[in-house]
């Protein structure tokens, strides 16, 4: 009995927003932490939105109207820093749509329709160079639906709320979910299609012939494919979406779409390379199973994302890490025939790529099992969990051993109080760093201790922040320079926690009311640092002005930077001119 069950796409994501929307109404609300507070309340937690400041160009523009005018009456320590942000370039996310569309061509939807397409054309064409016309077009025509649609993406949502969305828990509990739904779905359980009726209506209109023959030729493959490319090209447009700009998600397509022309278009101008091309068969269908169960293993991310932003500690560092090595070993094992779905085809013997395939996924296997007790695994700590949610972590401190000793810690008066909203962070904290999480009340310990601030302007969902955390601050001379010589001032700007009411406020940069904690900092950064990126690194002094270098120009925020010298250079800098 065949295992695939064909489904049609539109209940089955009703079926998906439906189970969101229970999601949400029984959700509990955001709690404001006490200082004294042990743990964090999950009771009442609900999705809510951050207020970034890139929400409207109208207000934008009414923000800096007004900041102008007021701009010569501003102190030195509210002035803007120059823009730092670095958001991915249009050639990077060119590139990844690039991987994607290229990734696409082997799997079982599109495929086999290499040698058919090809074939068509030059038995229709009757000549090879109309052939070759028509194949041009016919590439040309898949790039402009592909580029037609990031373009609508953009235009409906707008390049700000497509922004919004990376840190939105709405959006990441859905954004798992789908992932899980493709995950399944490439597993082989079922087939997701669009509606077969738009299939045929764009298949008839192909045998028209001429240009919109052979454009409707192009769209009915975007069509029958749609349950291959769905999974790659929705993840491709999130990403191009959330961390690109404007053109991000057209450019993405426009990668995607000329990766998947190209083999149609050079198969035309050499069919005779066509008998190069391994044959159809079971491993086409391998390829898709292994990207599902790449599916699931990146789903968890964004179930981690909403976890850690509504702080409902379920969801830890090492269970992060059970499923993705237990993941990890079912690809192993499928990869070597001792799994084997009801669809698959025998494995007699294995190939040399299979072989290969299977000892690099055992070995990231292996690699990932130390995490389990604290180990930092570098090279994915960007993706997992913070290193403080770990319960059992036998690793050493950073700069614990070869560093030099720390300093003896400076008295902090009574007066000051426990740290505020400490109670929310524990699950991104960096062991051996004590940081504070108020701008007042940081600039009353640096007062106190006579010591410069590095304000950390951080998420719980931020990739780079724990990419920063593990291969930089974990370097011991940094991590003594972090520990020793700064005031650390983290501010999560995405935390949903709700602030009282009378400290709320309607921002006069966004024209937006802040609710949440994670809003008041976005704002100040956004307002003062002249960035909405995560992480921005400011050093200050105790007052707030930005700390100035030897020829009186103020030191420059930086973004995330993993040159360990040159991050080093930047504190340098600030501990120089603080000193002065």
């Amino acid at each position: 009995m065949k295992l695939f069950h064909k489904i049609n796409w539109l209940p089955t994501l009703l079926a998906i927003v439906t189970v969101l929307v229970i999601f949400g109404i029984n959700s509990p609300s955001p709690v404001y932490a006490a200082p004294k507070a042990d743990t964090v309340s999950t009771s009442d937690v609900q999705f809510t939105d951050i207020p970034t400041a890139a929400d409207s160009i109208a207000i934008r523009k009414k923000a800096a109207d007004s900041a102008a005018r007021a701009a010569a009456a501003k102190p030195a320590a509210q002035q803007k820093a120059p823009s730092s942000e670095k958001p991915k370039t249009l050639w990077q996310i060119f590139i990844e749509g690039l991987i994607g569309g290229f990734t696409a061509v082997i799997l079982p939807c599109i495929y086999p329709l290499l040698p058919l397409t090809v074939s068509f054309f030059t038995k229709k064409s009757g000549s090879r160079s109309k052939a070759i016309g028509q194949s041009l077009i016919y590439g040309v025509s898949i790039i402009i639906i592909y580029v037609t649609l990031g373009l609508l993406i953009s235009i409906i949502f707008g390049s700000d709320a497509l922004n919004e969305l990376a840190t939105n828990g709405i959006f990441n509990m859905f954004f798992f979910l789908l992932l899980v739904v493709f995950g399944i779905s490439f597993l082989g359980a079922f087939e997701i299609t669009l509606p077969s009726s738009l299939a045929n209506k764009l298949d008839e209109n192909a045998d028209k012939g001429g240009l919109a023959g052979i454009f409707f030729m192009a769209s009915t493959l975007v069509v029958v494919s749609f349950s291959c490319t769905g999974p790659i090209i929705g993840t491709l447009l999130v990403d191009a979406a959330s961390k690109g700009d404007r053109l991000g998600p057209a450019m993405g397509m426009f990668g995607f779409s000329l990766a998947l022309a190209l083999p149609f278009t050079i198969f035309a101008l050499f069919p005779s390379a066509l008998k190069s091309l391994p044959k159809s068969g079971g491993w086409l269908n391998s390829v898709k199973v292994v990207l599902g169960f790449l599916e699931l293993a990146f789903a968890l991310k964004f179930l981690s994302n909403v976890d850690l932003a509504y702080h409902w500690n379920w969801f830890d560092r090492e269970i992060f890490l059970s499923l993705w090595i237990a993941i990890g070993l079912m690809i192993g094992l499928y990869l070597i025939g001792k799994i084997k779905f009801s669809h698959d085809s025998d494995v007699p013997y294995l190939t040399i790529p299979r072989t290969f395939l299977a000892i690099v996924v055992f070995a990231f296997v292996i690699y990932m099992i130390p995490g389990l007790w604290g180990a930092p695994l570098k090279s994915i700590s960007a993706f997992l969990p913070p290193e403080a949610t770990q319960d059992f972590n036998l690793s050493s401190e950073p700069g614990g051993s070869g560093s030099s000793s720390a300093s003896a810690p400076a008295a902090i008066p009574s007066g000051i109080g426990e740290r505020k909203y400490a109670a929310n962070y524990t699950r991104i904290k960096t062991r051996g760093l004590d940081a504070w999480y108020d701008y007042n009340q940081a600039l009353q310990v640096s007062k106190a201790t006579h010591k410069p601030i590095l304000i950390d302007f951080t998420g719980f969902n931020c990739v780079n922040c724990r990419k920063m955390e593990a291969n930089v601050w974990s370097d011991p001379e940094v991590f003594k320079r972090l520990r020793d010589d700064f005031i650390l001032l983290q501010l999560v700007v995405d935390d949903k926690a709700a602030l009282p009411v009378q400290e709320q406020f309607v921002s006069d940069y966004s024209g937006k009311k802040i609710t949440t904690l994670g809003g008041k900092w976005s704002d100040l950064e956004a307002k003062r640092f002249n960035s909405n990126s995560q992480p921005l690194y400011v050093m200050l002094d105790s007052d707030g002005n930005f700390l100035k270098d030897g020829k009186g120009a103020e030191i420059p925020t930086s973004p995330a930077n993993y040159n360990i010298k040159s991050y080093l250079e930047f504190l340098d800098s600030g501990i120089a001119a603080f000193k002065k």
